[in-house]
C-alpha cells in the first residue's frame, strides 16, 4: 500500500496543491486545516511522513510538533515542517523540537517531493550500514527501528535515527557535517548550516550516558567511538 502522508495546513489551495502532487507521485494524502482536526486523525492513523505548517490560526506549528513528538507511538513519524518564516532561529527551533527538515514557501511542489523523498529514503539507498549494531552500552536495531541506551528504549526522529545508524556503521570513522546531510538528502539537501549540529545535540541528550559515544572533532565532523 502506497506511503500516507499528512498535512496541516490553513490554506485551502495548499492542501489541494499538495494532494494533487503527492498522489501523482504515488502517496496516499490526508490534509487538514485545524490542528484538532489533525490529532483526531492521528488518533487512529500513523502516517509515513507529515507537513506541518508553522503559521497557524488555531495552534502554533511548533506546539503541533512538541505534540507529537511526545506521543509515543508518533515519536518516530518525520516531520517537514512548512514555514514561510525566514530567520534561520525558526528553523532551528523547529529542528531542535523533533522536525526532520523543512521548505520555506513559496516552495517548489518538485523540491518538496524530492525532500519527502529523501526523508523517506531507507538507509539502503545511501552508505550501506548493518541492519543491527552494537557499541558499547547501544543497541541500534535497524529493522525494528529501535535503540537501547544502557538497557533503556530511546525514541528517536526518523532523521536523529539515520545518523546514528550512520555514525555506528564504522565506528572510529569521521563523518564530516556535508557527508552527513548528504546520506540525509542526497543532492537535494538546501538546508542550513547548523541543521547537523541540532540534531547531533538532540541526539545526544536523548542517549543519555550514551550520548558521550558521538565526539565531535572540531572544524571536521563527528564520530561514534567508545
Amino acid at each position: 500500500m502506497a506511503a500516507l502522508i499528512a498535512a496541516l495546513d490553513d490554506e485551502e489551495d495548499i492542501l489541494e496543491l499538495l494532494k494533487v502532487s503527492l498522489e501523482k507521485a504515488g502517496y496516499r494524502f490526508a490534509g487538514f486545516q485545524e490542528a484538532d482536526e489533525l490529532f483526531r486523525f492521528l488518533a487512529r492513523e500513523t502516517p509515513r511522513l507529515i507537513l506541518l505548517d508553522l503559521m497557524l490560526p488555531d495552534m502554533d506549528g511548533l506546539e503541533v510538533c512538541r505534540h507529537i513528538r511526545r506521543t509515543e507511538r508518533l515519536a518516530h513519524v518525520p516531520i517537514i515542517m512548512l514555514t514561510a518564516r525566514a530567520e534561520e532561529t525558526d528553523k532551528v527551533v523547529g529542528l531542535e523540537i523533533g522536525a526532520d527538515d523543512y521548505v520555506t514557501k513559496p516552495f517548489s511542489v518538485k523540491e518538496l517531493v524530492a525532500r519527502i523523498h529523501a526523508v523517506l529514503r531507507r538507509p539502503s539507498d545511501g552508505e550501506s550500514v548493518s541492519r543491527r549494531l552494537v557499541l558499547g552500552g547501544l543497541i541500534i536495531d535497524g529493522d525494528k527501528f529501535e535503540v537501547t541506551a544502557d538497557g533503556q528504549p530511546v525514541e528517536l526522529t526518523a532523521t536523529e535515527f539515520r545518523i546514528l545508524q550512520l555514525l555506528a556503521s564504522r565506528p572510529g570513522r569521521v563523518f564530516s557535517r556535508d557527508q552527513i546531510l548528504d546520506y540525509l538528502w542526497g543532492h537535494e539537501k538546501a538546508v542550513i548550516d547548523r541543521t547537523v549540529d541540532v540534531h547531533i545535540r538532540n541526539l545526544r541528550l536523548k542517549l543519555g550516558s550514551a550520548g558521550a559515544l558521538v565526539k565531535n572533532i572540531r572544524g571536521v565532523g563527528y564520530k561514534l567511538e567508545e
